[in-house]
């Protein structure tokens, strides 16, 4: 087969303890799925799960124990970090059962949601799609997947964020409104999951602003920590 032009190159994160890499089709966003985040964004309720996406090439792919770089991006003034617990998916199919969903876990990772707040916004007030605020070119740092069966008990882990020394956030991951079975179900409900979909499960409360210079440390705990420098802009 030939191209008209060279196609990309495929975009995969490193799994640990392992020399194979774990090669990613699309990445899912829950969106509001910590209560006490919900009402920061002026939310309250268990509402029914929504889903956004980002493409694969807004990855930040940061390697265990180095820091990643991601440049501050055009057109904002507020760029907003949110840390999650990332879901890889190793079995896909569809109308998955919450009960079932474990069986189609390849493993978790720390993962940043970065966000144009402002144009998220905009957006907002204008009943436009915000994809302008969330799918941004290096919006998705993600650091070593864990197979499921190093990592613990997820569903009760700690995660935190740190901006230049500093908690921003910590929340638990029993916290999720939607949990991670609870999210699969609903989301292949909607799409057919496959191999190599990640899953950003949603952030906790104490989303803030991040600009040039900074350094921000991720962590959720059995699963190691992410560590980003905001760069100047392009």
């Amino acid at each position: 087969m030939s191209f008209v032009f060279s196609p990309s190159p495929v975009v995969s994160v490193p799994v640990l303890g392992q020399a194979e890499r774990f090669p990613v089709r699309r990445i899912y966003f829950v969106g509001r799925n910590y209560e006490e985040h919900g009402k920061e964004m002026g939310f309250t309720g268990r509402e029914p799960p929504f889903f956004f996406l980002k493409p694969a090439d807004a990855l930040v792919v940061v390697n265990e124990g180095d820091t990643g770089h991601m440049p501050y991006p055009s057109l904002t003034k507020n760029f907003h970090h949110e840390i999650e617990l990332v879901v890889a998916i190793g079995t896909g199919g569809r109308n998955i059962k919450a009960a079932d969903a474990a069986k189609h876990i390849y493993g978790y990772a720390v993962g940043l949601d970065m966000t144009r707040r402002d144009l998220q916004n905009d957006m907002k007030k204008q009943g436009r799609p915000w994809c302008i605020g969330k799918a941004v070119d290096h919006s998705a740092p993600i650091g070593p997947i864990t197979p499921i069966g190093k990592a613990g008990d997820v569903n009760n882990a700690e995660l935190d964020l740190m901006v230049n020394g500093e908690l921003r956030q910590k929340s638990n991951v029993a916290k999720l409104i939607w949990n991670v079975a609870e999210t699969i179900e609903h989301l292949s409900a909607a799409w057919e999951l496959h191999a190599g979909d990640l899953i950003y499960s949603g952030t906790p409360e104490g989303v803030a602003a991040v600009v040039a210079g900074d350094t921000l440390v991720g962590r959720v705990a059995g699963l190691g920590s992410l560590t980003v420098k905001v760069n100047p802009a392009l």
